[in-house]
């Protein structure tokens, strides 16, 4: 049997095996394939594919992670991680927690006592506890904030993770993140907003990856997840969830002409957001994205919410779990999707309606979709189901999809994703 086909044989298991007698290939100079979504367009995305042997990297922790990222220099390089790198260390290697990070007086008891919405009201915080929360997040933004810079290419050897890591790929061009764990970029301060959803709500500050002006990106064979601290497992205060994640993978500020493919994003409240805000109107033209062949598993939302941008979704795969599932496709200010042959496997009480949401989104084009295997026209459903509520959506977004590879039915692409998807099984 060809390597090839023991690997997706052995993918189902959750492990890559290679035979003792083979050698890994080595992907660290791959570049994105032509037409591969939009980050093939124009010059492509190559990465630090021309990075001279004195910048190629392998690191194993934190400050040679750090070191090899330069402070997010656009000097082409090749970071290939090994193992586990866990970002909440100090330059010695030793892990940090919480109470390492908390100064100036703060504590989490002090700070609900400060703002508890019976006494302090609905006003913003502000204060002595406010301020020592903001001198503890700094603290901790220094070690697990590390900037991605232009030219540069992040690959995984075997089975490299980067815990807790908040990776932002701020005002930069032409990078690659393949093969990587990204679990748990775990916030140790959240901030309590009083006016946020009617209740109050607790916000947080770390994505796994934060993609903010940043163009020609291809992400690809990443699991991105909240391993090891879960949010459901978080206690209440206030009446709501003590959330410590944002988003697995944002995409905002006039983010452009971005690839995310063969990724599982898993075991999370809000997945993915695409623009940031219905007023950034600076973001018309820009935020286009293709998502394909990614597995969305036990996701509550945002799998993506859209604003603004020209959204390729096609041949993904979802597996809806759980009572909080509030939706997968979110159709947000000027959002223009244009979704095909995905498939969506739900529990009995999720119905074909409930996958989409819209806030001020007018368009959503559909085809191909599977609802636990039959056929299903999302936009008709959609539109019969929120009649009279909200209104329709149209089929019309305004742009067809050129750069993609050949667009598989909706039924083979579940089983391909099923079993290719994810960090280590890269062919």
């Amino acid at each position: 049997m060809r390597l090839r086909q023991i690997a997706v044989a052995t993918a189902v298991l959750g492990v890559l095996c290679v035979p003792a007698h083979a050698e890994a290939r080595d992907i660290s100079r791959d570049t994105l394939p032509a037409d591969d979504g939009w980050a093939s367009e124009g010059t492509g995305t190559t990465g630090g594919s021309a990075a001279d042997d004195a910048h190629v990297y392998t690191v194993t922790d934190r400050a040679g992670l750090a070191r090899a990222l330069d402070g997010g220099s656009d000097t082409p390089k090749i970071i290939k991680v090994a193992g586990t790198v866990d970002a909440n260390t100090d330059d010695d290697g030793h892990h940090l927690d919480c109470a390492d990070y908390a100064t100036d007086g703060y504590t989490l008891k002090k700070y609900l006592a400060a703002y508890d919405p019976r006494t302090w009201g609905s006003a913003k915080p502000s204060g002595e506890q406010e301020d020592a929360r903001q001198a503890s997040a700094s603290r901790q933004a220094e070690r697990v904030t590390l900037s991605v810079g232009s030219n540069t290419t992040i690959v995984g050897l075997g089975d490299a993770v980067l815990k807790g890591t908040n990776l932002q790929v701020r005002n930069a061009n032409n990078v690659i993140v393949r093969n990587l764990d990204l679990r748990d970029a775990y916030d140790c301060f959240p901030v309590w907003q009083p006016n946020t959803g009617g209740l109050g709500d607790w916000k947080t500050s770390y994505d796994n990856i934060w993609l903010t002006g940043a163009t020609h990106v291809w992400i690809d064979h990443v699991t991105a997840s909240d391993k090891g601290h879960p949010d459901a497992k978080e206690p209440t205060y206030f009446a709501r969830n003590y959330l410590r994640h944002d988003g697995l993978l944002d995409i905002t500020n006039g983010s452009d002409l971005v690839t995310v493919s063969w990724s599982r994003f898993q075991d999370h409240d809000k997945a993915m957001l695409i623009g940031n805000s219905d007023s950034a109107t600076g973001d018309r033209g820009k935020l286009r994205v293709t998502l394909h062949h990614n597995q969305f598993e036990s996701v509550v939302q945002r799998a993506p919410r859209v604003r603004f941008g020209q959204v390729h979704v096609y041949d993904n795969r979802y597996v809806v779990t759980g009572d909080d599932y509030r939706y997968s496709l979110g159709v947000s200010t000027e959002s223009g999707i244009y979704a095909e042959n995905n498939a969506f496997h739900t529990p009995g009480h999720v119905e074909v309606a409930d996958l989409v949401k819209s806030w001020n989104g007018s368009a959503l084009h559909q085809t191909g979709t599977l609802f636990n295997s039959y056929p299903v026209d999302l936009l008709a459903i959609y539109d019969a189901y929120n009649s009279g509520s909200e209104r329709d959506l149209t089929a019309d977004v305004g742009w067809t999809p050129t750069l993609h590879g050949t667009i598989d039915s909706a039924e083979a692409a579940d089983r391909e994703v099923a079993r290719g998807a994810g960090a280590g099984r890269i062919p």
